[in-house]
C-alpha cells in the first residue's frame, strides 16, 4: 500500500491527498514534520513533506509525486491523455505554484502564524507578483467549470490549496482581493469545497490546526 507522510496543515501535502481520493487508491497516511532529521533526510533531500512511499522506495516533491501517480495509476486520471492539452494542464498547475502561491508564501509567517511582520521589500515584491499572478490565472485558466476545463484536474489541487491562502494574504496585508472581479474562480472554489474528499481533508486540517499553530508559533 501506498504510504504518504506529512501533516494535515500542509497544503502541499493536501494537494496529494486529494489526489490519492480522487483517484480511488488505497493509502495509509504517516504523521511527518519536515525536519532535518537524518532519518527524514534520508527519504527528502530537503526534510520537506510530502512524501510518497512505494514497493520500491520514496518519492518527494509534489508535482513529482502526482506524476508518477498518474503514470503508475492512470485510472480516475488527473490530467488529459492528449500531451498537448495534459502540458496545458500541468502548465496552469506550475503558473499557480510559481506566480500565486509562492508569492504568498513569502507572508504566511505574519498572515497565518502570527509572526513577525515580513519585510516590507519582501511584502512589496509579494504584492507585486500576487497581481502578475492573479492576472495570468485570470487569462490562462478556463473555469469550464474547472481550471483546465470540463473536468477535474491537478491543476485544480494546486487552485484550491494555493488561492484561497494567497487571496487571505492579500485581503489581510494589502486590502486586495484578488477574486473580487473572477466570479466563475469564487464559483470554483464553492464548487470544490462541496467535494466529500476535500471536506474530509478539510475536518482534518481543522482537527491538527491547533497542534500545528501551537508548534510553529514564535
Amino acid at each position: 500500500m501506498l504510504k504518504l507522510y506529512g501533516f494535515a496543515a500542509s497544503n502541499y501535502f493536501n494537494m496529494v491527498k486529494l489526489a490519492l481520493l480522487e483517484k480511488q487508491l488505497p493509502f495509509e497516511t504517516i504523521p511527518l514534520h519536515g525536519c532535518q532529521n537524518p532519518a527524514v533526510l534520508a527519504i527528502s533531500a530537503r526534510g520537506k513533506v510530502p512524501i510518497l512511499q512505494t514497493a520500491q522506495g520514496f518519492i518527494s516533491e509534489t508535482d513529482v509525486i502526482l506524476s508518477y501517480l498518474e503514470e503508475v495509476y492512470p485510472a480516475h486520471g488527473l490530467v488529459p491523455a492528449d500531451p498537448f492539452e495534459r502540458a496545458q494542464v500541468w502548465t496552469l498547475a506550475k503558473e499557480i505554484e510559481l506566480y500565486i502561491e509562492l508569492p504568498a508564501r513569502i507572508c504566511y509567517v505574519e498572515v497565518f502564524f502570527g509572526g513577525r511582520p515580513t519585510p516590507q521589500a519582501l511584502k512589496d515584491k509579494a504584492q507585486r507578483d500576487l497581481i502578475k499572478g492573479f492576472a495570468a490565472l485570470k487569462q490562462r485558466a478556463r473555469f469550464a467549470p474547472y481550471v483546465a476545463g470540463e473536468v477535474f484536474s491537478v491543476a485544480d489541487l494546486y487552485f484550491l490549496y494555493s488561492v484561497d491562502l494567497a487571496r487571505s494574504v492579500g485581503k489581510q496585508l494589502f486590502d486586495t482581493d484578488y477574486l473580487q472581479d473572477m466570479p466563475c474562480a469564487r464559483a470554483l472554489l464553492a464548487r470544490l469545497a462541496q467535494n466529500p474528499h476535500v471536506q474530509r481533508i478539510a475536518i482534518d486540517k481543522d482537527a491538527e490546526l491547533p497542534a500545528f499553530l501551537e508548534r510553529v508559533r514564535p
